[in-house]
Parts: structure tokens; sequence; C-alpha cells
């Protein structure tokens, strides 16, 4: 597999920045307050001895220092006693990931690879965060698993195999990394030359489109997403969160009821025979399954549309016919259709679709009514685009797992 630098140097036009190591990674083995919820936040207190009636307000200064002025270090946190900084500095961590990578492509668009701890995987982990700048907006494609269960035929991150699932809080950091290396928490700087919305805030929208099936880690996603979207801390508006599944039925509705965000849908294809090859989960809940969890979906309005992505692979879901069967298929659903041409990666099996045909195709779908915007590809440089992601972690055997816990 190449990796991101070497993806960089067949490249030259993309830049590349190699990040020092997070400040405080030294701490991984403390617990951390990042991710936790107020009332997680307050019990963390009790622990530190401080007393219950000021456990409330202590939690309340966390979350504004967290996640409104995005501090990383609890020695910035000047409304709390020098004593009790201390102290949350001997018990917990704030520490930020390590970025082994930094990319920035020819088109603003910016790639992070981040590293965790182990938690399991038996050695430290690494994902892929993207930022998209767009006129009026700027969109963050994060990452819910390390690898992914799924393996969709056209996607470059369904050759890596699952490592493990992200934690919320290593949902959570993502977006405070981002907002850090663009200047986007108050009194930081936006660096120099980037490009990013002219004016607001330079993270707007976030889309759980990166590595893994957020629904195969439901319970973390739904944590980091409402953290996300508290409106006291990080405060981005749910109709800006957009949570994508390849079709994981059971979760959809939960997904609308306990998070409240937008959906977005990895279709693909509209004959069951062609999706069981392209999005292999078909198999377990074949397109009817999921349209009628989709028609189920709450809050599900002309407001509030569910996004149907479609990857545009040449001769295989690209004729009139497709257009029409997608057109009959969404009927009654409010519902627009993202067009994506297909992002090439090495190995790949698939072309994408000539640019006539991916016209033909959306015309037939706007003259039935639906939006059918065709996604510029964005960040292909540096293998950012949809279904370009990817990491070299790989989950180490059983046997050398516990050999290291038991040298540890």
């Amino acid at each position: 597999m190449a990796t991101t630098l070497d993806i960089a140097r067949d490249n030259p036009n993309a830049q590349t920045i190699v990040a020092p190591l997070a400040a405080a990674t030294s701490g991984e083995d403390m617990p951390t307050l990042i991710g936790l919820n107020r009332e997680e936040l307050a019990a963390a207190m009790a622990e530190i001895g401080v007393p219950e009636k000021q456990r409330r307000m202590r939690a309340s200064q966390l979350w504004h220092w967290l996640y409104v002025r995005g501090v990383s270090d609890f020695a910035q946190m000047t409304n709390i006693a020098k004593d009790l900084r201390a102290k949350l500095a001997e018990t917990f961590t704030i520490a930020r990931p390590e970025i082994v990578d930094e990319q920035i492509s020819v088109d603003g668009t910016r790639k992070w690879l981040f590293r965790f701890p182990p938690r399991g995987a038996g050695r430290p982990v690494e994902i892929e965060t993207v930022y998209i700048p767009e006129e009026g907006r700027g969109t963050l494609c994060v990452s819910s698993q390390v690898g992914c269960t799924l393996t969709c035929t056209f996607c470059h991150t369904g050759t890596q195999k699952l490592v493990r699932n992200l934690t919320a809080e290593e949902i959570l950091s993502q977006i405070l990394m981002a907002r850090e290396r663009l200047g986007d928490f108050p009194d930081a700087s936006t660096p120099q030359g980037a490009i990013v919305p002219s004016e607001g805030r330079l993270v707007t929208n976030i889309v759980m489109m990166g590595m893994g099936e957020p629904l195969y880690n439901f319970e973390n996603v739904k944590k980091a997403l409402l953290i996300a979207s508290d409106g006291d801390g990080l405060s981005l508006s749910k109709r800006r969160i957009t949570l994508s599944t390849s079709g994981v039925v059971p979760e959809i509705f939960r997904t609308g009821d306990e998070i409240g965000c937008m959906l977005a849908i990895s279709l693909h294809a509209v004959r069951d025979e062609d999706r069981d090859i392209l999005v292999p989960i078909n198999k377990k809940w074949n397109i009817e399954a999921l349209l009628d969890a989709c028609r189920n979906y709450p809050g599900l309005s002309n407001a509030k549309r569910i996004t149907f992505e479609y990857v545009m692979l040449k001769d295989i879901n690209d004729s009139n016919a497709d257009a029409l069967e997608l057109v009959r298929l969404l009927k009654g659903i409010p519902a627009k259709i993202n067009l994506i041409p297909f992002n090439p990666w090495p190995g790949s099996q698939y072309g994408c679709s000539d640019w006539e045909r991916i016209e033909e195709f959306a015309d037939i779908v706007n003259r039935a009514g639906y939006a059918s915007p065709i996604r510029t590809p964005r960040g292909r440089d540096i293998f950012a685009a949809c279904g370009q992601l990817k990491s070299a972690s790989e989950r180490m055997r059983k046997k050398d797992r516990e050999a290291i816990s038991a040298s540890a």
C-alpha cells in the first residue's frame, strides 16, 4: 500500500507537512476528559475531591475550556485555581492526538493522519480526517473506525480490515484538531495561505463519511455527535451534521431518534444483484429493507431530506435505465441524490463514468424532481477524495497483543 508520504512524492504539487508530535501524548494512559458528558465530568470532579456543591460549576468551566476555547492544557484554564489545575493535570489528560502527517491539496483540501493509542489493538492506530473548504462553508469528513468491515468493492477503506472502533474522545478529537490547525478557536490564527471560508466559522459542517461504518460504532458516534452539537460547546447545528451509512438498517431509526442529525445513504446501485457486489451489506439488508427504514426516518420532510450517495462507475451502474430505476425506488422519499464521480485508487477494478454519461444520468434524475448535484472531486492528488481514505494500521494477532500486555 502507498503511504501518504509516497503519494505526496508522486504528486509534487501537493504540499506535505510532517507535524511534530502532540505535546502531551505521554499522558495517553491517563483517563481523558474529552468525550465525557456533563454528568461524567461532574463525576470526574468527585474523583479528585471537588466538593459536591462545586462539581456542576467546575464541569461547566471545563466544558467551556474544552469545547468553546479549545484548550489542550489545563494551565490555560485561567479561571480555575492553580491547585485544582495541578490536580487535574496529575489525574487526567486533555491531550490532542499525534499528527503523523498533514497534506494540503492543490485545491485547498487538507488531510491529516492522526495516531491514537492501541486500546486493545496491540500497537498505536492511525486514521485519516479530511477538511474540504468551499465558498461559505468548511466541511470536515470524520472517521468512526480504524479500517472497516464492509469491503465495499469500489472503496479504498474497504481494503483495510477493521482494527477497532474509535472512542467518543477520538471522534471528537478529530474535530478539535481540525479547528486548532485551522485557527478556528477564539484567539487562534488561521495558517498563512490556508484556503478557508471568507467569513464566519471555518469548520461549519461535519460529515461522518470517513473511515469505517458509523452505525457499527453507534454508541461512541452518538456520544461524540451529541457533544459536538451541544449549544454551549462546539455548537454545530444538527442540520449541519450528516451521518452516512452503507445500510445498517436496525440503527437507522435510532440515528434520527437519538442523535437527530441528517442522514446519508451509500446506495450506489438500484438492483440487489449489483448492490450485493458493490455494497456487500446488502446481502443482509437489501434495498427494499433499506428504503423502508429511510421512509420511517424520524423528522423526515422536504426540509430534512435524506441524501443518497451514488458513485458513478463506468458501465456498471450509470445507464439511463439505472437512473430511471433510481427515480422509481425513491418515489415518496424526500431526498437528494449526490452523484459522485469515482475516485481511483491503486488496484481498483473500476473506472469513472464519462462526464457526458454522468450529466445525462443527472438530467434524468433532475427531470423527475430530485436535486442531483454532481460532486466535484476534491483532494484527489493527496488521496483525500470520497472512497480513498485508508491507513496502514493492522490489528496484531492475539498472542502478540497478550505478549505486549504481559511485558508492560
